[in-house]
């Protein structure tokens, strides 16, 4: 059929990203330092982003091109919301009157480790709270005051301590082991190691009395 679609001018677009965000239906990409479009479905081809792009590289075309489906659009954008129960996630945010769901399992990940996870979304958090630090940078005695609220009524029933395996970062299973020290809560808790590398490297479980987590690292 017919109808109104985006047409994109390569020559023109710099990459800058605007119509990606004036775009509510998510249909155009930055790939490759351009703005793409990524797929015909999901243009409704009324032309929002044409007056956010400074280099006028969108025009609006009468062409060929499959309908428009707002169910697909549906299924597209809820692909992309990242599984977050909550907000914010950085540790010394967290409201501590604000307890997780019963029987949650926390993750709890350095700064850095969740870029450095490629299967981070996928595959660790899964809808699981999540809280960040950095054990270099943060104030540790802030994080473990935080950490020794949350430990005691947040209603936790596990903890994943994810980290880079650099030794700063384990930093971050020391204020988990004496979080559980203080308040003499019994937690397990997994330590998830990210290489350097590409790789994922591997996971130590400590046992449920509190003990601070082994840290060994597996190969992939």
């Amino acid at each position: 059929m017919k109808r109104p679609m985006i047409l994109i001018d390569e020559e023109k677009c710099d990459g800058c990203g605007l119509c990606v965000t004036s775009c509510a239906e998510g249909a155009l990409e930055i790939v490759e330092g351009k703005a793409r479009l990524v797929s015909e479905e999901y243009c409704d081809g009324l032309g929002a982003c044409l007056a956010e792009c400074p280099q006028g590289a969108l025009v609006v075309e009468e062409r060929e091109a499959v309908p428009f489906d707002e169910e697909a659009v549906k299924r597209h954008l809820a692909a992309r919301r990242a599984p977050l129960t909550r907000w914010p996630i950085k540790l010394g945010l967290l409201s501590p009157f604000l307890p997780f769901p019963g029987g949650a399992d926390l993750v709890l990940a350095a700064d850095c480790a969740g870029f450095a996870h490629a299967a981070f979304h996928a595959e660790l958090l899964k809808g699981r709270p999540l809280a960040i630090a950095c054990p270099k940078l943060d104030d540790p005695q802030r994080n473990l005051a935080k950490l020794m609220v949350l430990v005691e009524g947040a209603g936790l029933r596990s903890i994943t301590v994810l980290r880079m395996e650099v030794p700063c970062c384990g930093g971050l299973e020391m204020l988990v082991r004496l979080a559980l020290d203080r308040t003499g809560v019994d937690l397990p808790v997994t330590s998830e190691i990210v290489e350097i590398g590409p790789a994922f490297a591997g996971r130590g479980r400590a046992p449920a009395g509190g003990g601070c987590p082994s840290t060994a690292v597996f190969p992939a």
